[in-house]
């Protein structure tokens, strides 16, 4: 059984605590829900400098500088827009952890892109770490799952570090 996102949060805050760093969200396909599943941790304030919702392009290029001819090749669904959205958390937002993801919720396909493809990236100063999963479920569930494999990505980066 998979862990409970609001679990993983916890861990990663304390950890990010412990080693006085601090996170920032970049969120496309999660909407929100990862932030939300952050900040409803006690204390989250201490570590969490923020998120930006860039569910449209142009939000994605404008604020977070993802390239726009990138974009205009490969779509929003793609590991290098992941990357560049960690990117500009990190510079956007100040952090010592961006954290991006992007892909399609469903119900349908999206930019040639079945439901459930998502792609996840955890940016530090030094290096930026892509994941693609494939996961399964109706909209929310794979917006949930997607919450949980970032933070998984996260904390795996962390340990690493």
């Amino acid at each position: 059984m998979r862990r409970d996102p609001a679990e993983m949060a916890a861990e990663l805050l304390a950890q990010l605590r412990a080693k006085g760093a601090t996170l920032g969200c970049a969120e496309s396909l999660t909407g929100g829900l990862l932030a939300t599943t952050v900040v409803g941790v006690p204390g989250a304030s201490d570590v969490f400098r923020g998120g930006v919702i860039a569910y449209a392009p142009e939000v994605k290029t404008d604020l977070l500088g993802v390239e726009h001819d990138l974009i205009a090749r490969v779509g929003t669904v793609h590991p290098a827009v992941a990357e560049q959205m960690a990117r500009g958390a990190l510079r956007e937002l100040g952090c010592d952890i961006g954290l991006a993801t992007t892909g399609v919720a469903g119900p349908g396909s999206n930019e040639g892109h079945p439901a459930g493809t998502v792609y996840l990236a955890c940016a530090t100063r030094g290096d930026c770490t892509v994941r693609r999963r494939d996961l399964e479920g109706d909209r929310y569930g794979v917006r949930r799952a997607a919450v949980g494999e970032a933070l998984d990505l996260a904390l795996t980066v962390l340990a690493e570090r």
